[in-house]
């Protein structure tokens, strides 16, 4: 996996600080109902993957595992889902919809690098 990770400065600004569940929408917040389905709708988009270890900022390298990736994509998940992700453990992420799927649960991240 490559150790390059986006220079990004505060991507993402919330206003909750507290740890509770997120309420905005944007890339990397909460993941809303219609985000959900749309990503659900296309399940051929979906590309498998291991996550990598969190950074302190909220970047997780991805690394993609189907033949026609292109190969390491940095995610940045929102910082109150971050800890949900442990390194090694498999992931799938939505080509077009930019959801993460970790097990049952899907998260809404900004992605750092196009897929294609």
């Amino acid at each position: 996996m490559s150790s390059l990770k986006p220079k990004v400065q505060n991507p993402m600004l919330c206003t909750s600080t507290d740890g509770a569940a997120c309420s905005a929408h944007g890339a990397g917040h909460a993941l809303s109902a219609l985000h959900g389905r749309l990503a659900s709708a296309t399940p051929s988009k979906w590309r498998d993957g291991v996550a990598g270890e969190t950074t302190a900022d909220g970047w997780i390298p991805i690394e993609l595992l189907e033949a026609d990736a292109a190969g390491n994509h940095t995610v940045w998940v929102w910082n109150h889902n971050r800890d949900l992700v442990a390194p090694g453990e498999p992931v799938a992420l939505h080509a077009v919809y930019s959801a993460l799927a970790v097990g049952q649960a899907r998260f809404n991240v900004l992605v750092a690098a196009a897929l294609y």
